[in-house]
């Protein structure tokens, strides 16, 4: 961690490039977590399949994810700007626990579903907001593209992983054996939690501690460009958000197996893993305006070509453009919200915007399952793209004002 703690709240950055002794079991529990929500996620999609509810649940437990984190998120995040990031990691990874739990044992039915859901998406929040903050304490102004870049690799290692795992249990079904899949997301979770505790506490002492400025909501939002760096922020989650919980109805509509919805999520991991990795240097080349925007773009693309009634194998290369597209995309994102917020108040710009991602996750996914019992999943991935593509504009227009 950066060694002079008192600088950081009086609004002076340290200097260290990457404190990579914290970031190691840091990077690991991430992909470990990303690992368990890929695989709950699709899973519980799959569950729904099996118990054949209506199509309006994919939107009540998608939305339900999100529920009750709107309300929690600006209060953690002052409970994490008091140096309790690792402590926020701790509790969500136990919470993910408790959610594994439920799903192996209850998850028969939509309302239990639905709880389970709201369980699992707390345990996220806190996970989110605590590996965030402590990302940007791993790391000065130097390195913090890096640590950006680095946790994002872990996050789509991650989901690599979990998509594998799918395809790998599916053999050839097109509904895999969710209870399979929750039994084996419940043993990760357990080994996530155990890793979690490698994640130490920032150590303050009291002679050294000076409260940051106090910023209202208001007055943060009236920075330039930070409403707009936001709302972007909530597209992209969104959208891959909806992507996990809908391709798999997009997949029985056209016949496509589990396992190939693998392979599918597998391409998508491993494209925004390759373009994550390079995540620096695109910065350096293009600029955040244009990186911001032609990411946005090509990912707008990969969910017009999924949305279109082609061959699995078009389906296979949309999925490329998607993965590489938004997976830089999701990276700007955060990194760009770094970038705007004043550094006395980065830890409640990061909370709105996970505030706004949660509200994105509530609203959307609800309004996205009415769609869908008229339009089919198809419908919804092409309003994506769109969605994707005026976010890309919208960013690139506010930059350039500033």
């Amino acid at each position: 961690m950066p060694s002079d703690p008192a600088s950081a709240r009086q609004g002076r950055e340290p200097e260290e490039r990457v404190d990579w002794l914290s970031l190691s079991p840091f990077l690991i529990h991430a992909m470990l977590i990303q690992f368990i929500l890929s695989l709950t996620r699709v899973t519980t999609s799959y569950r729904v399949i099996e118990l054949d509810l209506p199509l309006v649940w994919y939107g009540l437990i998608s939305s339900g994810y999100a529920l009750l984190p709107i309300f929690l998120a600006v209060p953690l995040g002052r409970y994490i700007d008091r140096g309790n990031d690792a402590r926020a990691i701790w509790i969500g990874s136990g919470l993910l626990v408790a959610a594994g739990l439920g799903f192996c044992f209850v998850a028969t039915a939509a309302v239990p579903i639905l709880l389970l859901t709201v369980l699992s998406g707390i345990g996220h929040l806190f996970l989110m907001a605590g590996h965030q903050i402590y990302s940007v304490r791993c790391a000065g102004p130097i390195g913090r593209e890096a640590v950006f870049g680095n946790y994002m690799v872990a996050l789509a290692m991650g989901q690599m992983c979990g998509s594998l795992t799918i395809s790998w249990l599916a053999q050839g079904l097109v509904v895999p054996p969710t209870s399979m899949l929750f039994i084996l997301a419940l043993l990760i979770a357990v080994v996530a939690f155990a890793v979690s505790f490698a994640i130490r506490p920032e150590v303050v002492s009291l002679s050294d501690f000076a409260p940051p400025p106090v910023s209202g909501v208001a007055e943060i939002l009236r920075v330039p460009g930070l409403a707009v760096v936001l709302l972007a922020s909530v597209v992209t989650v969104s959208a891959i958000d909806l992507l996990v919980a809908y391709l798999p109805l997009l997949a029985v509509e056209r016949n496509i197996t589990a396992g190939q919805v693998g392979i599918l999520l597998t391409i998508r991991a491993v494209a925004t893993m390759a373009a994550r990795i390079f995540h620096s240097r695109t910065l350096r080349l293009l600029g955040r305006a244009s990186a911001t925007l032609v990411s946005m773009l090509a990912g707008a693309l990969g969910f017009w070509i999924l949305a279109a009634p082609v061959p699995v194998e078009l389906m296979y290369a949309g999925m490329v453009m998607l993965g590489m597209g938004m997976g830089l995309a999701v990276t700007l994102c955060l990194s760009n919200v770094v970038d705007v917020a004043p550094v006395h108040a980065r830890g409640m710009a990061m909370t709105l915007r996970l505030t706004g991602n949660r509200i994105g996750q509530f609203i959307v996914p609800f309004g996205a399952g009415v769609v869908a019992s008229s339009t089919g999943a198809g419908g919804i991935l092409f309003i994506i793209g769109l969605s994707v593509a005026a976010s890309g504009l919208a960013v690139r227009t506010a930059y350039i004002r500033r």
